[in-house]
């Protein structure tokens, strides 16, 4: 257990940021989880968007999430019969 103001104060902020980029990174994996479902432009925009916020508050790192809409954009040029 802690022992000063400042080590009880460091917990309760990292169980906060904890929930809050959980929260974050689960709506990642369901909006990507639905692209893959139902594989369409509107869906990998709400995929590309959720990256995009989880970087903007520094959930994930930039490079995983531009890793991740870039094989999600070539799965759906692969569908749609486009050639990377």
């Amino acid at each position: 257990m802690a022992n000063t103001k400042s080590a009880l104060k460091r917990i309760k902020t990292s169980i906060k940021r904890n929930l809050r980029n959980r929260q974050v990174k689960s709506s990642v994996r369901t909006a990507v989880r639905k692209f893959q479902d139902n594989a369409t432009v509107d869906s990998l925009r709400s995929a590309i968007s959720a990256l995009d916020k989880a970087v903007s508050k520094g959930v994930l790192h930039r490079n995983t999430a531009a890793r991740k809409k870039s094989r999600l954009t070539l799965k759906l040029n692969a569908l749609l019969g486009k050639q990377a």
